[in-house]
Order: structure tokens, then sequence, then C-alpha cells
């Protein structure tokens, strides 16, 4: 009769699983042939010796047991990144960056002698204390307001300082983008204010000078009218003024019906020649 007790079957697959693995692990072991796939390196070590040469992609050989290929991820990375730093007039500032970043393919065995295999590792012992100390020490030359109104200054200034930091470890650093500077309470209302009254004291100024241009408008017309009363003076004449009388009298003239007025306003009046029936 069959053994049906669930154990036995169970531990039965165990060993069954264990063994497999153990045989795909002794083929891969003692495979000679290995594929490293684009954006990657080749590191290879001989009894843990890293060799000199960079392995490009493709497929490259190995002694089994006594060689093992190690792959470098060279691709490029992101990271991001905040901290605290004093400013020049001693306000606090909270910084967020954000980096992009390679391997420097040449550089591989390099990174993986003096740092480690992957880029993960790069990343915690090199660029993350980089990038603190770069911040820190750029900050530190600016007052809180210069971080704001130069902030493309500050940026190429920690940049600068970071790459350098990370070329001599094998790294490229590819961008460099400072996200957000942020102050305490007190120093952002201090610059809200100081920026409101900026504001008012350009407007006041833009008023001033509306108002002068209106003066003088004001001014240069009356000059021109003045101008204007003087030359009309200047061409009134005796001969002009009696051809205006002679005009005068003849448009008095040519209006009169023909007839004279009883009553004069004088002491004398006019004698009435009308006939009398």
């Amino acid at each position: 009769m069959a053994d049906l007790n669930p154990r036995s079957s169970g531990h039965t697959f165990i060993r069954a699983v264990v063994i497999g693995g153990a045989v795909l692990f002794g083929l891969w072991a003692l495979s000679p042939i290995v594929v490293i796939s684009a954006g990657e390196r080749g590191v290879k070590t001989t009894f843990g010796k890293p060799d000199e040469l960079v392995y490009e992609p493709g497929i490259h050989f190995k002694v089994p047991l006594a060689q093992a290929m190690h792959t470098m991820d060279v691709r490029l990375q992101k990271g991001e990144g905040e901290g605290d730093a004093a400013s020049k007039d001693l306000q606090s500032v909270h910084t967020r960056i954000a980096i992009n970043y390679h391997l420097d393919p040449k550089q591989a065995v390099n990174v993986f002698r003096n740092i480690g295999p992957s880029t993960d590792i790069a990343a915690d012992r090199i660029i993350i204390p980089a990038a603190q100390e770069a911040v820190k020490a750029v900050t530190a030359r600016f007052t809180a307001e210069e971080l704001v109104s130069h902030r493309t200054e500050v940026r190429e200034a920690i940049g600068k300082m970071l790459r350098d930091k990370m070329q001599r470890h094998g790294l490229v650093l590819d961008e460099f983008a400072i996200v957000n500077f942020a102050f305490s309470r007190s120093f952002a209302e201090a610059i809200e204010l100081k920026v409101k009254a900026e504001q008012e004291k350009l407007k006041a100024e833009r008023d001033l000078q509306r108002i002068e241009v209106e003066a003088k408008q004001k001014v240069a017309s009356a000059r021109a009218e003045a101008e204007a009363l003087a030359l009309q003076r200047q061409q009134i004449t005796p001969d002009l003024l009696a051809l205006r009388r002679i005009e005068n009298e003849r448009e008095a003239i040519r209006k009169w019906d023909g007839k004279l007025p009883n009553v004069t306003s004088g002491a004398v009046p006019f004698i009435n020649v009308s006939d009398k029936n």
C-alpha cells in the first residue's frame, strides 16, 4: 500500500527543490560563459582580486570556481536629498536638492575596489555626505536673502563642489538642481513685509513720476498759450484796429433798417419829424 503521509511528501518536495537549486548553482558556478548587458560594465575577480580590465557589454569567459564576473551599472541614476544649514546671517535654511549621476565606465574597477559593487553603495558612502558638505559650505557664503536672489550662483557653486568630490571617486554628476529653500516662519514673514514695502515704494515712485509728467505737461500748455497771446498782441497794430472798426461800422450799416430812434439816452431828445394828420 502506498505511503500517503503528507509530512513525508512535503519533505520529499523540499529535498527536490534544494537539490535542484544546488544543481543550478553548480552549473552557473562552473559555467565559463558570462554575458554583460547594455548599460553595464564587468569587473572580473580572480580569487577575490579584481583585474584592471573593464569588460564591455557582450559575452566573456571566466575560469570556473577561480574567477567571478561582477556587473556594475553605468546607467543614469537619480537621487534626492535634503538637509539643514546656516546662512551667512545665521538664518536656518532647509535645502532640498536633486541630482542625476552615473558611474564613469572607465573607473568601474576603481569604484568596485574602493567603494563597492553597486551605485547604491556609492550614493550612501560618497554622494550623500559630499552633497551635505557642499550645501553647508556654500550656504554659509550667502545671506538668506541672497540665497533666493542669487539662486543660480548658489546652485552653480554647490554643483561645482559636489562634481569635484564625485569625480575623485569615479562618479559623474550630470545635473544638479535646488528644488527648494525653506526658511523659518519669522524670516519668511520679514521677507514678505519687505517685499510689500518695496512694492509700495515702487508704486509711490511711479505716482510721483506721473505727477511730475502731468505738471510738466500743464506748464508746457500754459507756456504755449502765453506765447500765442503774446504773438497775437504783437500782431495788433493801429492799421489793424482801424480796419476792424471800419468792418464793424459796415456790419452795423448793413443791419440798419433806415429808421432813426425817437428817443436817445442823452439829455436832449430827438425831435419827432413824423407827419401829423
